[in-house]
């Protein structure tokens, strides 16, 4: 997927379940000239996500789909996105599993970004297992998605230190700070830039 500066950028998604920080920041990646990307459409499965805002205020084409019947969404999804000639989708804190079907439709143009260090703590509450296990860091990581949850191969690594009475809510806020400058790093390196 090699790009050069004279090519229209890569038309991507984000899809978001919640606050949006990292749809923020991918938004204001894509602006900038080093970019291969823009984002041109954001879809959630919570209607209620503060995350579509920034979709609005960029002026972004959004969609809820709320996914209590996986086929259907995932249909309408595909037709929509093909509709707007997205070819890249951009996971972030989007907290439903994508069909295998769905994964192969768009084969290595699916990144996600998960709060643990890869291999360790796939899934939910990462930062409490790494708490409990005594970890001395966690960190983020992108990786391709793949048909396995948290899985795929991995793109980009921050290892974040995990100080002495560290919290769940303060680790979660210092990962997330890594999580919004990895993720654009992880976006350029996918691309050979």
């Amino acid at each position: 997927m090699g790009l050069s500066t004279g090519y229209k950028k890569i038309r991507t998604a984000v899809f978001i379940s919640g606050t949006g920080s990292n749809l923020k920041s991918l938004i204001k990646f894509s602006k900038t000239n080093k970019s291969p990307i823009s984002i041109d459409f954001v879809l959630s499965n919570n209607s209620k996500a503060r995350g579509l805002d920034y979709a609005k205020k960029y002026d972004i084409k959004k969609k809820v789909l709320n996914f209590k019947n996986k086929n259907l969404s995932e249909k309408n999804l595909l037709s929509v996105l093909k509709v707007n000639k997205i070819e890249m989708i951009c996971l972030a804190g989007f907290m439903k599993i994508l069909s295998k079907n769905f994964i192969k439709k768009f084969k290595g143009k699916i990144l996600n970004i998960h709060p643990s260090l890869l291999p360790k703590y796939k899934g939910l509450n990462t930062h409490k297992r790494a708490l409990n296990n005594k970890e001395k860091y966690s960190g983020c990581t992108v990786h391709l998605v793949n048909a396995r949850l948290d899985s795929g191969k991995i793109v980009l690594q921050k290892k974040v230190r995990i100080s002495k009475n560290e919290t769940e809510a303060s680790l979660a806020k210092k990962i997330l700070v890594q999580e919004h400058k990895l993720y654009p790093k992880a976006i350029l390196k996918v691309f050979n830039l």
